[in-house]
């Protein structure tokens, strides 16, 4: 009865782990391929910025909550091999590293151009190009991350 319940549990945490990766993925490809371009389809360039901003802060934030249940998972996860674990940590952590950049650099030094323009808005101001090169960097970013994102998927299945 004890081998059952033990295989069971060994059974949960592969499924949690990809369970979280694609979570973590998911709300990564939705945000910047879906809802993002649909915002500024849809809303003035402020109140899609606005709207951006407000979901990549929660997106950041799922992030880094994300990476930490993965990386404890990991960490118990006396199933995978010591190099696969390795790997799939060194991967939960780029994804990591990822957002942070985005989240604690890019995103305050965009809101602050942003705050700077003032009413008239980012494009009509001196602001623009130094703007559009961070926003710029910021979507290479998030386009690394979502395809470490499915590489943790592939890898974890």
């Amino acid at each position: 009865m004890e081998g059952a319940a033990s295989g069971m549990k060994a059974g949960r945490l592969p499924a949690a782990r990809l369970l979280v990766a694609a979570l973590w993925a998911g709300t990564l490809w939705a945000l910047g391929y879906v809802a993002a371009p649909a915002a500024f389809a849809v809303l003035d360039s402020g109140q899609a910025g606005d709207l951006v901003a407000l979901l990549l802060t929660r997106q950041a934030w799922l992030s880094i909550v994300c990476a930490v249940v993965l990386l404890v998972l990991l960490r118990l996860s006396l199933d995978l091999a010591p190099p696969r674990r390795r790997f799939l940590n060194l991967l939960v952590l780029a994804m990591l590293a990822c957002a942070l950049v985005i989240f604690v650099g890019l995103q305050p030094a965009m809101a602050n151009l942003r705050e700077l323009a003032g009413p008239g808005g980012v494009r009509a101001s001196p602001y623009w190009t130094q703007f559009a090169v961070m926003h710029g960097v910021s979507q290479l970013f998030h386009i690394v991350q979502s395809l470490l994102g499915a590489w943790l998927i592939v890898r974890l299945r």
